[in-house]
């Protein structure tokens, strides 16, 4: 890092943002620790399910140690009962950017909640609150026909967004069915950004993982699963689903692994389908989250199996003119 812009205190809206963008098990985690050994760093997390407590073995979430080590945040704010939007994620996310900056230290934002990204990168757009009516009767529907059946109705009336969704994920499926039932236009149509919704200000760098084999990550997933078996993944579901307060609807155990362990629990399947059906889920998600890397504009993508990554990131970061490159919107 230019030696001028870490320690001029006027330079801070000079630090880039620097955005770490990857698949699920591509390695995000350790190459985290290998770059702050070089970098003045605190890690902002991207991540749909880090933010809540308890939830630890199986949202892969970094050890005390590594966090005391080298300050996170956005982890283990809420407790899973909470859901969490992504509008609080944005706010969240740019009040802590402002403050790492502020430090003197890098923000890198790091995670694979690919929506999280995009509404930090581009706002969010003015969409119709919820109905309760239209969601009573689309949840209705589900549990007569299923959610495979609502995503392939979504799928012809908004083929974007259905090959964004996996055909089991109620949530967004009811969401997006809603929104074209309310506005009568599909996702990508004239929903307007909101006045006040911004982006990111100053430099700000886009690194992608992008496995050259995706065979390599396969195998990833699937080892990384069978270690958080061995070390206590199904245990953390099963306190979890003593609680009164939680249910498998909520938008924290639909997280994948959590959703097909507490169906083991619920006596819907043995271990080893859970366990199977828990990986084939993983690798879906790493699959649309790929997706979305290869549509992100200014993207530097990087194999993450390459020995040489930490280096080749960390020449990215530390070598980056914020003066040249500058991705910007008022806020």
């Amino acid at each position: 890092m230019n030696e001028r812009r870490r320690q001029d205190p006027g330079s801070a809206r000079y630090l880039p943002v620097a955005l770490l963008m990857g698949p699920t098990a591509s390695g995000k985690s350790s190459l985290v620790l290998a770059l702050a050994e070089h970098l003045p760093l605190e890690i902002i997390s991207v991540d749909s399910a880090q933010i809540y407590r308890g939830m630890d073995i199986g949202t892969a979430k970094p050890s005390p140690a590594v966090r005391k080590r080298i300050p996170h945040h956005l982890i283990d704010i809420l407790d899973p009962r909470i859901p969490y939007s992504v509008a609080q994620f944005r706010r969240d996310a740019l009040r802590h950017i402002d403050a790492v900056r502020a430090r003197q230290r890098i923000p890198l934002l790091v995670g694979g909640s690919m929506l999280y990204f995009r509404a930090l990168q581009k706002g969010l757009r003015e969409l119709p609150p919820a109905d309760v009516g239209v969601r009573t009767r689309l949840q209705a529907e589900a549990e007569h026909s299923g959610w495979p059946a609502l995503h392939a109705r979504l799928a012809v009336l908004d083929p974007a967004r259905a090959a964004q969704l996996h055909p089991n994920d109620a949530q967004r499926i009811q969401r997006a069915l809603e929104i074209i039932e309310l506005t009568g236009r599909r996702s990508d149509e004239q929903h307007p950004i909101s006045e006040n919704a911004g982006g990111l200000s100053g430099p700000v760098i886009k690194l992608g993982l992008m496995p050259a084999d995706r065979g390599i990550l396969h195998e990833q997933i699937r080892r990384r699963f069978l270690e958080m078996m061995e070390q206590g993944f199904l245990g953390e579901v099963a306190n979890l689903r003593k609680r009164n307060d939680l249910h498998s609807d909520l938008p924290s155990m639909r997280a994948v692994g959590y959703r097909q362990l507490w169906q083991h629990l619920d006596g819907a399947c043995d271990l080893d389908t859970a366990i199977a059906r828990g990986i084939a889920a993983t690798r879906q998600l790493a699959k649309r989250q790929l997706t979305w890397l290869r549509a992100e504009d200014g993207l530097r993508a990087f194999d993450p199996y390459r020995p040489d990554l930490p280096d080749r990131i960390r020449e990215s970061i530390d070598g980056f003119d914020g003066h040249r490159v500058i991705e910007s919107a008022p806020r």
